[in-house]
């Protein structure tokens, strides 16, 4: 199971932006910059490198981190000098007055794991208009695959375009046919809070697995190709939060709110607004009765 239609190639409908407002030279920029950002992670993952606290919350920022991020910062800067441009590690590049578009880049999604040595991460970046994405690129150096979306273009993966699966429902309803698999992420500034292990032992209860990757772009892609089939977040971080939407909603994922309300993964948002369950369609009622019954 890919999760992709047979409608295979290189993504190049989603990278020439047709139907997507044309980002066509956005979308190209970001992946080979991703791409490129990547190649250093991988080429330096076993290497010895520095590593320092960021915060009292237990988060890490590597040498690998700020490496990534400023590669991917002066590619943006270089191209689209008119843009601003937010760094996960605090680089920034300030656009003119009235600049309505913002780039976010997550160098490196997954510094926790790189730092114990388990590969598991990814490099992110959102093209916003107005706190809006309109453009996601999320790349997986390890295994080599990437990841894009154009609002309103649709999503595409190492196979071609995205499209979820269809699955036949369970006998009751909004019973899935067997348990799902799903992801969890928090803030990293949640810890101990209660309705963060109320949610968590909640879907252990209603799932098959429940997966915490520490690197919630990777889980966003998983969900979009239909390899696993939900994700609940709790006060998620802002930078990885609009490239992770976009693509698992073009590619048909359906969001909402933890009360089961619109969810809006625009920029500026205080972390409250950043609680979300997301699912294939068909699998959204179970989900969020699963979220209620916890809370």
């Amino acid at each position: 199971m890919d999760g992709t239609s047979a409608d295979r190639g290189d993504g190049a409908t989603a990278a020439r932006g047709e139907d997507g407002g044309g980002f066509a030279e956005e979308c190209r920029v970001a992946v080979e910059a991703a791409e490129a950002a990547g190649a250093l992670l991988r080429s330096r993952f076993l290497d010895a490198f520095r590593v320092d606290a960021k915060g009292p919350d237990g988060d890490v920022v590597t040498e690998l981190d700020l490496l990534a991020e400023e590669l991917v910062t002066r590619r943006l800067a270089g191209r689209f000098p008119g843009d601003r441009i937010r760094g996960e590690e605090g680089g920034e590049v300030a656009g003119p007055p009235g600049s309505r578009r913002t780039w976010l880049v997550d160098p490196l999604d997954g510094s926790n794991n790189v730092v114990v040595g388990l590969p598991a991460y990814v490099v992110g970046i959102a093209l916003c208009v107005d706190g809006e994405p309109v453009l996601g690129v999320v790349h997986d150096p390890v295994a080599g695959r990437t990841w894009r979306a154009v609002r309103g273009a649709g999503a595409y993966g190492p196979g071609g375009r995205l499209r979820l699966p269809v699955r036949t429902p369970g006998a009751a309803p909004h019973e899935p046919a067997g348990r799902p698999v799903l992801g969890w992420t928090q803030g990293h500034g949640v810890g101990g809070d209660p309705v963060a292990r109320a949610l968590r032992d909640g879907l252990e209860g209603g799932a098959r697995r429940v997966l915490q990757l520490w690197a919630p772009l990777l889980t966003w892609a998983l969900l979009a190709g239909g390899l696993i089939d939900g994700f609940v977040g709790y006060r998620a971080e802002e930078i990885d939060l609009p490239a992770g939407c976009l693509l698992a909603t073009e590619a048909g994922v359906a969001v909402r709110g933890l009360d089961g309300g619109p969810f809006s993964p625009r920029t500026g948002q205080p972390e409250t607004a950043r609680s979300y369950v997301a699912g294939r369609p068909e699998l959204l009622p179970y989900l969020l009765d699963l979220v209620a019954g916890a809370r």
